[in-house]
């Protein structure tokens, strides 16, 4: 409540108030000064108000003191529960640990004022998950209460944990939240294998490499404390098998090392261990962490296709060997205990030409073919070898067969020579140096002899020098040579190999005389050019002309043939009057006036539509000045007028005729004048496919014109 000493109880004073929350939440009776709360109100929104009050006088609004303020403090009260607003919470903590192993810490806030009694002082509890876990009141840090907590028994428990204020008394506010508390793994517990010892079956024919067994020892970790090692302490067969880890599923995997044989052994004992990759040394006590089993591998037999004693095998044979020649043999046997009996084949895909034979009984193998050493020196053969109780069961070797080469080819020169010879060539003078090749391959190599042959052994221009390295060196005896004398000479060159017995051959050596410069560079070679005689030089010109008029002649009877008519206006519809129409039927003429009415004829302008048809005369400008202003009738023209009339309306249609060429075109007009009485029938002078003129009254004429009715009274025809 206000008061102002001024106040003397008789109403000239009135209370004012303003400032935070001034008539929202606090009012004051203008009369008395007593201050009220409109509503309820919460000190954690707000604890303080800072108010102002003024006293003035009710009539004149003036103040009468000075304006005083004050603050209004919000007493607390405990309305407000502990909340954990950090929760729910999720910790871990190794399996295993000891009594009092810190897990996790928590805590909760409590909004009423901590200063003022107990309403914020907040005690914990756990009220689910004992006596797993057990929580300090005031530093709420939550401890392991039992010790060896074991993750394989159960892995993750959740508690429930309570904060009270009031310190726990009677009255006071609660709130709770969760922790989720997992064990994670530690490597306690040591692999053990199921069994003591395994027995598996394999075939003989399983592949090196492949997968003989697998075999797992448990462990109760995860992760990385259940990763282990395999390895194979001893056994029989040492090499024959290896042991790996599956690191996806922790599996040892048997691996086959080297080929079984039923026949040589039939089973295999190994001893295996299993140790853990990684070892807790805080937990040796629970040891040892690897663990040994045995394993019997028996070995199945199988059928097994026969064996070569050697599986690749190489012969020789001379290229000059006779058909049947023995060249060797090959053998093979049945591995399994039956013994089956063997026959020999080859496999003709590596033996297309059949060269070769095998003796199916004995596997000896001969010549089948005439060889080559130069067409093919080596061959390479697959030999069959198939049981005779089991044909299924084939076995195959490899066979080499070299050719060995005989001398049964003779030497010929390296590559065609192309020799020039200068005609200022000097005596003495090497043109060329040759040399040769063989196609055999002596074991000492090629040895070439080099001489010209016995017939021009003593010639004057040309000798031949062998150098003793496979090569030859051909010199000119003379100097003086002339391309008018003899353009070209012919030199056998006589070859001798070093073969047993020796192989030779003869051959040519071209040598062309040319016109050199003085550097020796060929300019000109081969024989000179002549000049004709016999013929003058008007002959020639007459037969060269002769020969020239042929050729134009052949020339514009070819184009003549190829030439085609073109159509000077290009339409896509035929015109009318190109359709020229042939019938037998034969009029009276003019002067037959018995068939038809002749008044019909001289009358067609009434029939006509002019607006419809082009060949009336258009409403176009023309040379001649009418007096009437009606067009009159072509008949009623002089005769010069009437025709260049006609030719300026067809100028005057070409004109304006969209589909006409855009060139300057020459049109022809078969306009047979007036001189008619019935006027013109020809149909040159109809429309084009646009025409609309009814010609059905040709059907009234009688039967001379029964053809043109149906040819022009039809709509549908081709004139229509």
């Amino acid at each position: 409540q206000l008061h102002s000493d001024v106040d003397k109880g008789d109403g000239k004073v009135k209370y004012v108030l303003s400032g935070e929350g001034a008539t929202s939440i606090f009012t004051i009776d203008e009369n008395t000064g007593d201050i009220h709360a409109t509503k309820r109100l919460d000190r954690e929104a707000q604890a303080y108000y800072t108010l102002q009050a003024q006293a003035i006088d009710r009539i004149t609004n003036l103040p009468v003191e000075p304006r005083s303020e004050f603050v209004v403090k919000v007493q607390d009260i405990n309305d407000n529960e502990p909340k954990f607003l950090d929760g729910p919470y999720l910790a871990g903590v190794p399996e295993m640990s000891p009594l009092g192993t810190m897990v996790v810490q928590v805590a909760a806030t409590d909004a009423d004022d901590p200063t003022y009694g107990n309403s914020a002082r907040v005690v914990y509890s756990i009220i689910h998950g004992q006596p797993y876990f057990s929580v300090e009141p005031k530093t709420v840090v939550l401890k392991i209460a039992l010790p060896n907590m074991d993750r394989e028994t159960k892995d993750q428990y959740v508690l429930v944990i309570q904060a009270k204020d009031m310190v726990g008394q009677m009255g006071g506010l609660s709130g709770t939240t969760s922790v989720t508390v997992t064990l994670t793994d530690v490597n306690d517990n040591p692999p053990r294998f199921a069994h003591k010892s395994y027995q598996y079956t394999v075939l003989e024919s399983l592949p090196v490499q492949s997968v003989v067994a697998r075999i797992k020892a448990a462990d109760a970790d995860i992760g990385s404390n259940a990763e282990m090692d395999y390895r194979i302490m001893d056994g029989d067969g040492p090499g024959m098998f290896n042991i790996t880890t599956d690191k996806d599923t922790q599996e040892g995997v048997i691996i086959l090392q080297k080929p079984l044989d039923f026949e040589t052994r039939s089973g295999f004992a190994l001893r295996i261990e299993a140790t853990n990759r990684n070892i807790d040394s805080n937990f040796l006590s629970l040891g040892p962490f690897s663990d040994i089993t045995s394993v019997k591998v028996a070995v199945a037999d199988v059928n097994e296709p026969p064996i070569f004693s050697t599986p690749l095998s190489k012969l020789n044979v001379s290229e000059d060997a006779r058909v049947g020649t023995s060249i060797g043999r090959v053998s093979a046997h049945d591995p399994d205990n039956s013994n089956s009996g063997i026959r020999y084949s080859i496999d003709r895909n590596t033996d297309l030409e059949r060269f070769f034979n095998v003796d199916a009984l004995s596997g000896i193998i001969s010549t089948a073919k005439s060889l080559d050493r130069e067409a093919n020196s080596v061959h390479n053969l697959t030999i069959l070898a198939i049981e005779s109780l089991d044909p299924n069961q084939i076995g195959k070797g490899i066979t080499l067969i070299t050719v060995l080469d005989v001398n049964d080819n003779a030497p010929v020169f390296a590559i065609d020579y192309e020799t020039l010879l200068c005609e200022n060539s000097m005596p003495g003078q090497v043109i060329q140096t040759i040399s040769a090749v063989d196609k055999d391959e002596p074991l000492d190599g090629h040895r070439f002899n080099f001489a010209l042959d016995a017939t021009v052994a003593g010639n004057l221009n040309f000798t031949l020098r062998d150098n003793k390295d496979n090569t030859a060196s051909i010199l000119t005896k003379r100097g003086g040579f002339r391309r008018r004398e003899q353009a070209v000479y012919r030199l056998p060159v006589l070859i001798t190999d070093n073969g047993k017995p020796a192989l030779s051959s003869t051959n040519t050596l071209s040598v062309r005389v040319c016109d050199c410069d003085s550097d020796g560079v060929a300019l000109s070679c081969g024989a000179v050019a002549y000049t004709a005689t016999g013929l003058s030089t008007g002959a020639l010109l007459a037969i060269l002309g002769c020969i020239i008029t042929l050729l134009v002649m052949v020339l514009l009877i070819v184009t003549m043939r190829r030439r085609r008519k073109q159509p000077l206006i290009l339409e896509e519809e035929r015109d009318i009057r190109e359709n020229i129409v042939r019938y037998d039927d034969e009029g009276g003429g003019e002067e037959d006036t018995e068939a038809f009415d002749m008044v019909t004829l001289r009358n067609l302008n009434i029939i006509r539509d002019p607006a419809a048809r082009r060949d009336v005369t258009p409403d176009t400008p023309t040379f001649y000045q009418y007096t009437s202003a009606s067009r009159p009738s072509y008949k009623s023209l002089p005769d010069n007028v009437v025709f260049r009339e006609f030719i300026w309306e067809r100028l005057k249609d070409a004109d304006v005729d969209p589909t006409a060429p855009p060139y300057d075109s020459l049109q022809t007009y078969a306009f047979e004048g007036s001189g008619s009485v019935a006027e013109s029938l020809s149909s040159l002078e109809s429309l084009s496919t646009d025409s609309d003129q009814n010609y059905d009254y040709l059907s009234n004429w009688g039967p001379r014109f029964k053809k043109l009715a149906d040819l022009y009274g039809n709509s549908d025809s081709v004139f229509s």
